[in-house]
């Protein structure tokens, strides 16, 4: 039997497209119900109103400030100051590896800067002997050339570092907005 003796189906034996279209829209409805928005909607903006009421405790020197400025504009890029309900507490480390080193000249075509940022969220008021009520680890890697020129190579460093913070900033508010958005 070649492909030209095969019956053929008529366009007539399939479901006509109202049908169709009637049983998408079905399915639709029926998984529309499954999902609840992290960030808002159905719970009128809890999970938002939390995450704007988290007080960002100042994190020491040059990424912290990245990381602190990202944190804060992440959490309540509003501009508007609730009042606190919880204090986030940030220890960052910061270390560069010099994966490439070229054999000629003996210096190093590339560096990575790793940033890990350990974070501790407790609820207001706060007393020393508190357990956090989260408590986890972030870690971001940035990758950048180096070359003879000092400057660049500061630079590139400088970049490689702004980009962890944002990096860590996003993964921050996520696992925040998570164990936040669980019923307790």
């Amino acid at each position: 039997m070649s492909l030209s003796d095969r019956p053929k189906v008529r366009f007539s034996a399939r479901l006509p497209l109202s049908l169709r279209i009637a049983a998408v829209c079905a399915a639709a409805g029926f998984l529309g119900g499954c999902f609840q928005p992290m960030y808002g909607g159905v719970g009128g903006g809890q999970l938002v109103e939390e995450l704007q009421a988290i007080k960002v405790e100042p994190i020491p020197d040059r990424l912290g400030h990245y990381l602190g400025n990202e944190l804060i504009f992440n959490l309540n890029g509003t501009g508007s100051s609730p009042p606190p309900k919880y204090r986030l507490v940030i220890t960052a480390r910061e270390r560069v590896n010099s994966p490439l080193v070229d054999t000629v000249t003996a210096r190093a075509t590339a560096g990575t800067v790793l940033v890990d940022a350990e974070y501790k969220l407790y609820r207001l008021p706060f007393s020393e002997g508190d357990k956090p009520i989260i408590e986890d680890v972030a870690v971001a890697a940035e990758s950048y050339d180096r070359t003879s020129q000092r400057y660049a190579n500061l630079r590139a460093a400088r970049a490689a570092e702004i980009q962890n913070a944002k990096v860590l900033a996003d993964q921050i508010r996520t696992r925040l907005a998570i164990s936040l958005a669980k019923p307790s």
